[in-house]
C-alpha cells in the first residue's frame, strides 16, 4: 500500500472518530446544551406531558398549544404563579385563550407533582 493510501485511510478514520465523538457527546448531553440539570429534567416532563399542544420544542401547534419560546405571558408569571397556572390549566372559553382548546389542568396528567411543575417552568425559563 503506497504512503498516500495510508494517509488517506487515516485521515477518513480521524474524521470517523471525530463524527462519532461528537454525536457521542450529543446524547450523553441530551441535547439539552448549558441547560441545567432541572431544566433538562423539565424539557423530559414537557416532552411526556405538554409537547402533543405546544410541540417537541415548545414552538406551538397550530390549532392546538401556543408556542412558549419568549412566550409574554409566561415571561411575565413568577416561576410560583407558572406552577399555579399549570395547576389550574385553562379552559377553552377563558377570554385569554385564543386558540378555542382547553388547557387541561397540569397537562392531563394529575400524576405531575408541584415539583415536576417545578421542573417544567424551569425549562420553560431556559427557551427564553
Amino acid at each position: 500500500m503506497s504512503s498516500f493510501c495510508r494517509q488517506n485511510n487515516t485521515a477518513r478514520v480521524v474524521g470517523m472518530a471525530m463524527l462519532v465523538a461528537a454525536i457521542l457527546s450529543l446524547f450523553a448531553c441530551g441535547g439539552s446544551g448549558n441547560m441545567s440539570a432541572e431544566a433538562a429534567q423539565g424539557q423530559r416532563l414537557f416532552a411526556a406531558n405538554c409537547a402533543l399542544c405546544h410541540g417537541q420544542n415548545a414552538e406551538g401547534k397550530a390549532m392546538l398549544g401556543k408556542g412558549l419560546q419568549a412566550n409574554e405571558f409566561v415571561r411575565n408569571l413568577s416561576d410560583e404563579e407558572m406552577v399555579e397556572f399549570l395547576k389550574a390549566g385553562r379552559r377553552a372559553d377563558h377570554p385569554l385563550n385564543e386558540r378555542g382548546v382547553d388547557m387541561p389542568p397540569k397537562g392531563g396528567n394529575p400524576g405531575l407533582t408541584d415539583e415536576d411543575l417545578q421542573l417544567i417552568v424551569a425549562y420553560l425559563r431556559a427557551l427564553s
